[in-house]
């Protein structure tokens, strides 16, 4: 019998502490391309959690107890900057554990927003975030120099949360790494015969990956989705599309801002989305790859159509 006790006392003590080494560390990121990226760094040993749902703005996005409470009390949360979700630093300041604003990161290639933007911009109340002349261009995710940085910052990170689990993670960075090298060479390959080509968006959010891989756009339609612009201001962005004639005119999912279609109605101009922030992309080692390569061949893809 006492055998039997010594051998029942053993495996228990051995459950409890592989329980105790497989203890999870719990991840939070603010928006999916950093839950991504973080998912790539915890392939294998746990999937990281993301704050806003698809479709939603991380300009003007409305915590709910939960999610304050879940900001409060996860291991480990990366988040872009205040220049980014403004929401956040206020709930940041009662968090106790490790947190990290990525674009404070050492390494980080940042932007600002140029004088030469090229804004059709008819009024800046209509603006939901600050993209003025100066301001930080806080879209930094779509720069794979950038995700490099933060997916080795989240390696350390897990590392000295999780030790048993280091090598993993700092295998897993090296892994993302070789994959964005493949990545960029694909995306060259892909958009080298889209430079030059003009094209127009809604929203200034794609520099980052234009800077990249040799892109620029003609212009920014800065318009609210949610407000229709006066007659004269769409007179003024339509003799600007005549003036360039076949181009693509790009807007963000989840919504078209309600002019889009009046706007190139008889133009040899072409309606298409670029999703920034991959919203409905599932958390795998390989979504953050996913979410630049759909860019990349939407983008062209409706170039290359015209």
């Amino acid at each position: 019998m006492s055998r039997l006790f010594s051998v029942f006392v053993a495996f228990v003590a051995s459950f409890l502490l592989i329980g105790s080494a497989q203890a999870e560390v719990k991840v939070l990121t603010s928006i999916k391309p950093l839950q991504l990226i973080a998912a790539a760094v915890q392939d294998g040993v746990a999937i990281p959690e993301v704050l806003l749902p698809p479709g939603a703005s991380p300009h003007n996005y409305a915590l709910r107890p939960s999610d304050v409470r879940k900001v409060q009390s996860v291991d480990l949360l990366y988040w872009i900057g205040p220049d980014m979700e403004g929401f956040l630093p206020r709930v940041l300041n009662g968090r106790t554990l490790p947190s990290a604003a990525v674009q404070d990161l050492p390494g980080m290639k940042l932007r600002r927003f140029a004088e030469d933007s090229h804004s059709y911009a008819e009024d800046a109340d209509e603006h939901d975030h600050d993209h003025r002349p100066g301001t930080l261009d806080a879209h930094l995710w779509l720069s794979p120099v950038n995700a490099r940085v933060i997916a080795d910052k989240m390696a350390a990170d897990l590392s000295a949360a999780d030790p048993a689990n280091a090598e993993r993670y700092q295998s897993n960075a090296k892994a993302f790494d070789e994959r964005l090298d493949a990545l960029d060479v694909r995306l060259k390959k892909r958009l080298a015969g889209v430079e030059g080509k003009p094209y127009f968006v809604f929203h200034e959010a794609f520099d980052y990956f234009e800077e990249a891989y040799g892109l620029k756009h003609t212009g920014v339609f800065s318009v609210a989705a949610e407000v229709q612009p006066g007659a004269q201001h769409v007179a003024a962005m339509r003799t600007r599309l005549q003036e360039v004639g076949k181009t693509c005119v790009f807007s963000e999912p989840p919504l078209r801002p309600r002019l889009a279609e009046t706007l190139v109605a008889g133009l040899p101009v072409k309606l298409a989305e670029l999703d920034a922030l991959g919203g409905y992309t599932p958390a795998t080692a390989q979504g953050y790859e996913q979410v630049l390569e759909k860019l990349g061949n939407d983008l062209a893809g409706c170039l290359e159509s015209l």
